[in-house]
């Protein structure tokens, strides 16, 4: 769902720089491929948290075409399926807490990428907007 096709471009100097074209205020590099890619998750979850904060809607992946793709991890997959999942349905924090009967620095918490967030927290705040979390190993 948020697996993001990467542009790895090798530097004259060496190493990797790695752009996103679907998420353009992601850029990182490694020293490799390896290392450029393993940097790109954090530079991607980075990224996509401004788009939390700044509440705007996520960027949808193009289709990958060959390329490798990256994600965040799943825990952070599962905050921002919730996090879109509001938007689309036009629901604003507090309305989300008053559902949940929380406190809104819990919602907050809740959609900082960087917070370990329980997983139950994330599949009630999914359960009110009328979705489910399912978590797949391929």
């Amino acid at each position: 769902m948020f697996d993001y096709p990467v542009i790895l471009e090798a530097q004259p100097e060496g190493g990797f720089v790695v752009t996103f074209a679907d998420v353009p205020e992601a850029i990182t590099q490694g020293e490799d491929e390896d290392e450029a890619l393993l940097c790109a998750v954090d530079a991607l979850e980075t990224a996509l948290s401004l788009y939390v904060e700044a509440r705007r809607p996520l960027p949808s992946p193009s289709a990958a075409d060959g390329r490798p793709t990256v994600c965040p991890s799943a825990l952070e997959c599962a905050k921002l399926g919730v996090y879109q999942a509001m938007t689309e349905q036009g629901i604003r924090k507090a309305e989300l807490a008053r559902r949940l009967g929380w406190h809104l620095p819990q919602v907050d918490r809740l959609f900082d990428l960087k917070h370990a967030s329980r997983f139950d927290q994330i599949e009630a705040a999914a359960r009110v907007l009328g979705r489910k979390i399912e978590v797949r190993i391929s």
